[in-house]
């Protein structure tokens, strides 16, 4: 496809709301996911440590 203005390449031949939104919610989702992973490893690093801490209190509950 060819271009003669800049304005034709931004309306994409009638197909602007889809080229470009879909673009959009691209790139949204690549600058989400990193924060939505670091605190997804947050949450999985304090399920072990209460988890761990759990198992501590009852080989100690065990041993008594």
């Amino acid at each position: 496809m060819q271009w003669n203005s800049i304005g034709e390449f931004f309306a994409m031949g009638g197909y602007a709301l889809y080229v470009w939104g879909s673009f959009g919610a691209c790139v949204l989702l690549m600058v989400a996911e990193p924060f939505l992973v670091k605190r997804r490893l947050s949450e999985v690093r304090q399920s072990l440590i209460r988890e761990r801490l759990a198992d501590e209190l009852d080989s100690q509950q065990r041993s008594q």
